[in-house]
């Protein structure tokens, strides 16, 4: 099928861009990012990756890091020859590594105030009467007395002074807990 009429054009020279910057900014783009902060300052460009990592005190082959000994043949000498310990010229890199490894991990997970708010309700009204609470009006999931128990379970275990306040705020008559 022939080509439509005016659609080729010619390729012109452009003057006007800096043709050392586009190439920069090609290779940067096509350089992957390096999420880890501690590791991204300390990289240098122009050294191989094996070559930034040996310098961090890092191993980018696992297997070769940490080499596995071979069972020996019986009347059978190797000699294993030792290979000569890179140099770890940036320590800094791995000792941040560590050190913000040995930080205790954040509890991330929480629970949603709609749960908190449905469970305190519960509790307020019903006391431990699992099979009230799934008869109640404000049970919109049409939760199971089984379901409801473990709700709170949960409620407990995430929040437990939180839990331990509540009960104690609650009337004695209304609440018999463990």
């Amino acid at each position: 099928m022939p080509k439509a009429k005016g659609k080729t054009r010619r390729q012109k020279f452009g003057y006007n861009v800096n043709r050392k910057r586009l190439n920069r900014n090609a290779r940067r783009k096509a350089a992957p990012r390096i999420e880890c902060s501690h590791i991204r300052h300390a990289w240098d460009h122009a050294k191989s990756v094996r070559q930034n990592l040996a310098e961090m005190g890092l191993a980018m082959d696992p297997n070769k890091a940490v080499p596995f000994r071979k069972r020996k043949m019986k009347g059978m000498e190797v000699d294993t020859e030792a290979r000569p310990k890179e140099l770890v010229r940036k320590p800094y890199v791995l000792n941040e590594l560590e050190a913000e490894a040995s930080l205790p991990e954040k509890k991330g997970n929480t629970l949603s105030r709609d749960l908190i708010d449905y469970v305190r309700y519960m509790v307020e009204n019903h006391g431990e009467d699992y099979k009230a609470m799934a008869r109640d009006e404000k049970n919109y999931y049409q939760d199971t007395p089984k379901q409801i128990r473990n709700k709170i379970n949960v409620y407990k275990r995430f929040y437990p002074e939180e839990w331990q306040s509540f009960i104690d705020s609650l009337p004695k008559d209304k609440m018999e807990v463990d």
